[in-house]
C-alpha cells in the first residue's frame, strides 16, 4: 500500500469515526429531551401519549389524597383553566403542598391520569419554574375595536 493510499484510508477512518460518534451523541440527546406541557395543552391532546414529558402547574387545593400505609399519592395539577389528575408513588419533596407550583415528570395514561416518576416543588416563596409561570398567566384577550 502506497503512503498516499494509507493516508486516504486513515482520513476516511477518522471521518467515519467522527460521523458515528456524532450520530450516537445526537441519538442520546434526542432520547433525553423532555418537553413541558401545562394542563390545558394536555387536555387539548397536544402532549405525546407515548413519551415522557413534564407537566407543570399548581397543586389544586383539596386534591391531595394519600393511600394509607403506602407512598402512593394522588393530586390534581391545574393551570386555573384545566386540570390533570396525577398519580405518584414515592417520597414527595418537603415543599410539596396544595396551592404550590409543581413540575412532574412522567407519562400520560390512556385513562387521562398522568403517572409521575418524579415530582419537583418550588424551593422558596418567590421562585416558580419559568414554564409554570408562563403557563399560569391569564390568556391574552383580543383588543376591542
Amino acid at each position: 500500500m502506497t503512503p498516499r493510499r494509507r493516508r486516504l484510508v486513515l482520513v476516511l477512518g477518522i471521518v467515519a469515526g467522527v460521523a458515528i460518534a456524532g450520530g450516537l451523541a445526537l441519538q442520546a440527546f434526542r432520547e433525553n429531551v423532555m418537553f413541558f406541557f401545562d394542563p390545558t395543552q394536555v387536555a387539548k391532546g397536544e402532549a405525546p401519549a407515548d413519551e415522557r414529558f413534564r407537566l407543570g402547574g399548581m397543586v389544586e387545593k383539596g386534591s391531595v389524597v394519600r393511600k394509607p400505609g403506602s407512598l402512593e399519592v394522588q393530586f390534581v395539577v391545574t393551570d386555573f383553566q384545566r386540570s390533570v389528575p396525577v398519580r405518584y408513588t414515592g417520597v414527595l419533596p418537603d415543599l410539596f403542598r396544595e396551592g404550590q407550583g409543581v413540575v412532574a415528570h412522567g407519562r400520560l395514561g390512556a385513562n387521562g391520569v398522568f403517572t409521575a416518576d418524579e415530582v419537583l416543588a418550588k424551593h422558596d416563596e418567590n421562585y416558580m419554574p419559568p414554564e409554570v409561570h408562563r403557563a399560569l398567566k391569564p390568556p391574552a384577550t383580543a383588543p376591542q375595536g
